[in-house]
């Protein structure tokens, strides 16, 4: 159950980031993570500490509630 809404948070952020235009390289730069952690979190393959999550939506300038979207 838990991988299921990893999975469903990681597309939904992964929507909004393609909507604004950014890459994963662009989007882990602005959080200060690696590209592949972010590939990762879209994926639903790394659990996601509040803080990256509150990080992630801040540089992509939504509420993170957007990622709960299901």
């Amino acid at each position: 159950m838990k991988n299921e809404y990893l999975k469903k948070i990681g597309f939904n952020i992964k929507k909004v980031r393609e909507q604004k235009g950014l890459s994963q390289e662009r989007l882990a730069e602005l959080v200060g993570k690696s590209r592949n952690y972010i590939g990762m979190i879209e994926r639903g393959e790394s659990n996601i500490p509040t803080g990256t999550l509150i990080d992630i939506s801040t540089a992509l300038n939504v509420h993170p509630k957007t990622f709960f979207n299901f």
